[in-house]
C-alpha cells in the first residue's frame, strides 16, 4: 500500500498540473473509481511485474467493481496515460545530457506459432527479425540520454529500417547521437548534421574499413545504457505481453510499461 501511495500521490499531482479533469464524467452517477486511482492501478501492475489486470482486480478491486469495468477504464484512460508520459518526456528534455543514443527493440504480440491466428494487432504487426531471430509485432524506438532519461519513442511495424524513423524521432534534439550498425547511412549522417548543434556517430561494421579514435570506440561502448531502458521494461515492467484483447489493451500496457519506467 506504500509503494501504491506513493505512486498515486505522482499521479494526483501530474493530473492537476496537467489540468486532465476534463477527461472526468461531467454528468450522471459517479464512477466507482477516479480516474486517479485507476492510472494509479495501471503504474501499480507495472511497477511491481504483476502479468495481468485482472491479478490487480482480483486482489484489490473485486468488491468494489466488476473486471470489465477495471479493464475498461485503463483503456479509456490510455489519452491521460499518454499525456502524462509525453509531459515528463519534454521535461526530461531540457535536462537532458549532451550524449544521447537511439536504438529499437522488437516487441512480439505474439508467439511465432501463434502468429497466423492472430488477429487483434493484425493491421499494425508484421513479421521482422531481432537480435533473437524473427518474430512477429510491433519495433519500438527511442532516444534516451547519457543519464538514461527516455527523451523520444515511436513504435512502427516490425520490418521497418531503423534509418527511416531516426530524423522523425530526433529532429527537435540537439547533441552527439551514438547508434548501432543499423544506423549507417552517409546521407542520414548529412542531413542531420547541424554544425555546432548535432552530430550522428554510428558504429561501423566488423567488416568495414574505417579507423576510430580512442573517444569513439569509448562512446560506442557507452551505447549499452540505452539497453537499460528495454531491459527494465521487458524484465522489471511487463512491455511485452500477448494477454490484452484489443488495440486500445497493447497501447496500454506499451505506454504504461513506459510511464512505470520513467515515473519509477
Amino acid at each position: 500500500m506504500t509503494i501504491f501511495q506513493s505512486l498515486k500521490d505522482k499521479v494526483v499531482f501530474l493530473y492537476d498540473q496537467l489540468k486532465l479533469n476534463v477527461f472526468e464524467k461531467a454528468t450522471g452517477r459517479p464512477r466507482s473509481l477516479s480516474n486517479q486511482d485507476v492510472v494509479a492501478l495501471a503504474l501499480y501492475k507495472h511497477t511491481q511485474g504483476i502479468p495481468t489486470r485482472k491479478q490487480i482486480w482480483n486482489d484489490c478491486l473485486k468488491d468494489i467493481c466488476t473486471y470489465k469495468t477495471f479493464n475498461e477504464s485503463v483503456n479509456r484512460l490510455l489519452p491521460v496515460i499518454f499525456r502524462i508520459l509525453i509531459a515528463l518526456i519534454t521535461l526530461n528534455r531540457k535536462s537532458a545530457h549532451v550524449i544521447k543514443y537511439t536504438d529499437s527493440t522488437d516487441l512480439a504480440v505474439c508467439l511465432n506459432k501463434n502468429a497466423k491466428y492472430h488477429k487483434t494487432m493484425r493491421g499494425f504487426a508484421t513479421w521482422g527479425r531481432g537480435s533473437k531471430g524473427f518474430y512477429f509485432g510491433l519495433k519500438l524506438h527511442v532516444t534516451t540520454d547519457f543519464e538514461g532519461r527516455l527523451l523520444s519513442l515511436c513504435f512502427t511495424p516490425a520490418n521497418t529500417d531503423d534509418r527511416s524513423v531516426f530524423m522523425k524521432l530526433n529532429d527537435r534534439l540537439n547533441g552527439l547521437f551514438v547508434a548501432d550498425a543499423g544506423y549507417i547511412s552517409k546521407k542520414l549522417a548529412d542531413d542531420f548534421y547541424q554544425e555546432g548543434e548535432r552530430l550522428l556517430m554510428a558504429k561501423p561494421k566488423a567488416n568495414m574499413k574505417k579507423l576510430a579514435t580512442l573517444w569513439q570506440h569509448l562512446l560506442y561502448n557507452t551505447r549499452a545504457k540505452v539497453e537499460t531502458l528495454f531491459n527494465n521494461t521487458k524484465k522489471f515492467r511487463g512491455l511485452v505481453s500477448s494477454f490484452p484483447r484489443s488495440i486500445d489493451g497493447y497501447l496500454g500496457n506499451y505506454f504504461g510499461a513506459l510511464l512505470a519506467e520513467v515515473v519509477a
